[in-house]
C-alpha cells in the first residue's frame, strides 16, 4: 500500500479502494455513485439530492477552479463522502474565494483522493450502487467489511426530512410577481428557485410537513414539487400531499418531483442499476422529436407500464429509453425526470419552465 494513503473505502460487496483523506478526516458511510461531470463539483457537493451519498468523480482532476458563493445549490454540501482521482490544491480563477479542500474541512465533508476512480466507476457500473463506508481504520478492513454490510440499502429510505427548509421562506426577491408558486421542498436545488423566479414569479418554499389546506392558503397560481434524495416510494407523505392537491393548481415537478407526482396519479417507481447522474445524458422530447443534451441525478425511475392511461410520456432517455417526462393534460400536470435548470450543465431544456408558465396561464 502507498505510504500516503490514510484512508479506505469498503463497498458492501467487500470491494476495498485506497486512498488520501484530503477532506474532513473522520468516518462516513452512504451509497457510493459516480458523476461524469468534468465540472460542477460545487454544484454536485450542495445538491440535496446526494444526501446519504458517496459521489465519486470520474473526472481525474477535481477543485481546478476553486469555490466561491455564487454555484452553490443549498446552505451546505450534502453529499456523505466526496471521492477523487486527484484533487487541485491550486485553483486558478477569478471568481475562486478557497481551495477545494479547505472548503471540504471547513464544511467537515470526508473526501479522498488517489483512488483508482476509473476502476471504481467500472465496477459500480458493473455492480451497481451500493453502500459503502470511507474509514481511517485502515487496519480494520476485515471489521469494516462486516460493518457495511449492516448498512441499510437505498431503496426504503424516506430522506426529504433531512434536506428539507424547517419553514416557509423566500429565498429570491421578485420585484411586481407576475404569478405565485408554491415550491413544496424535499431537497430544492436554488437554481430552480432561481430560474423560476426569472419568469416573474415569486416562489415561496415550503417543509415537506405541510398539508394541502396549508398549500392552498397561499393561493398559489401554480405548485412545484422539487426535487430530493431517497426512495420516492417510501416518501408517503409526500405522496397523500400530492394525491389531494391534483387538479386544484397546475403542476409542476422534477426529479423526485416527477417521481412523487407519478406516484400519486398510481404509477410505480424502480431502483436504476447505477442511476443517471451526469450532465450530458440525451433526452428526446417525443413531441418535437428534438433531442436535448440533460443534466441529471437520480437513481429511481418511473415504470412506463404502470402509468395511467391518461398521462402521456413527453420525454426518453436516448441511453436506456427511460422515462424522462409525463403530461396530463386534463389535471394540469408536467413533469420531467431530469433538471431543466441545469447546474451545472446545458440549458438546452430552459423551455419546460416557459411551458409550466404557459400550463399556469392557460
Amino acid at each position: 500500500m502507498d505510504y500516503k494513503r490514510d484512508a479506505v473505502l469498503i463497498l458492501k460487496d467487500g470491494s476495498v479502494f485506497y486512498g488520501r483523506f484530503v477532506g474532513y478526516k473522520g468516518e462516513t458511510w452512504g451509497e457510493v455513485v459516480f458523476n461524469t461531470g468534468m465540472t460542477g463539483y460545487q454544484e454536485i457537493l450542495t445538491d440535496p439530492s446526494y444526501h446519504k451519498q458517496i459521489v465519486v468523480m470520474t473526472y481525474p482532476h477535481i477543485g481546478n477552479y476553486g469555490i466561491n458563493n455564487n454555484d452553490i445549490e443549498s446552505d451546505s454540501p450534502k453529499v456523505a463522502g466526496f471521492v477523487m482521482r486527484e484533487i487541485c490544491d491550486y485553483p486558478s480563477n477569478s471568481e475562486s474565494q478557497k481551495s477545494l479542500r479547505e472548503y471540504l474541512i471547513e464544511n467537515k465533508i470526508v473526501a479522498i483522493d488517489r483512488v483508482d476512480t476509473r476502476k471504481l466507476t467500472r465496477h459500480i457500473r458493473n455492480y451497481g450502487a451500493m453502500m459503502a463506508i470511507i474509514s481511517h481504520r485502515i487496519d480494520e478492513i476485515e471489521k469494516l467489511k462486516e460493518e457495511v454490510k449492516t448498512l441499510p440499502d437505498m431503496v426504503g429510505l424516506d430522506l426529504s426530512v433531512y434536506v428539507s427548509t424547517k419553514e416557509p421562506k423566500t429565498i429570491i426577491d421578485v420585484e411586481n410577481p407576475k404569478y405565485n408558486i408554491i415550491a413544496l421542498d424535499y431537497g430544492l436545488k436554488w437554481n430552480i428557485a432561481r430560474v423560476i423566479a426569472e419568469r416573474k414569479a415569486k416562489i415561496t418554499i415550503l417543509p415537506y410537513s405541510v398539508s394541502a389546506e396549508d398549500v392552498l392558503k397561499y393561493k398559489p397560481d401554480g405548485i412545484f414539487i422539487s426535487n430530493g434524495p431517497g426512495d420516492p416510494a417510501a416518501t408517503i407523505h409526500a405522496i397523500r400531499l400530492i394525491k389531494e392537491l391534483i387538479g386544484k393548481k397546475p403542476m409542476f415537478g422534477i426529479c423526485l418531483g416527477h417521481q412523487l407526482i407519478s406516484l400519486a396519479m398510481g404509477a410505480q417507481t424502480y431502483k436504476l442499476k447505477f442511476g443517471h447522474h451526469a450532465v450530458n445524458h440525451p433526452v428526446k422530447n417525443l413531441r418535437t422529436g428534438k433531442v436535448e443534451i440533460t443534466s441529471q441525478n437520480h437513481g429511481f425511475a418511473v415504470d412506463p407500464n404502470t402509468l395511467p392511461k391518461d398521462v402521456e410520456i413527453s420525454h426518453i432517455n436516448l441511453n436506456d429509453q427511460s422515462v424522462e417526462g409525463i403530461i396530463c393534460e386534463n389535471k394540469r400536470i408536467m413533469a420531467v425526470q431530469y433538471h431543466p435548470e441545469a447546474g451545472p450543465g446545458p440549458h438546452d431544456s430552459r423551455y419546460i419552465f416557459d411551458d409550466f408558465i404557459k400550463m399556469i396561464e392557460s
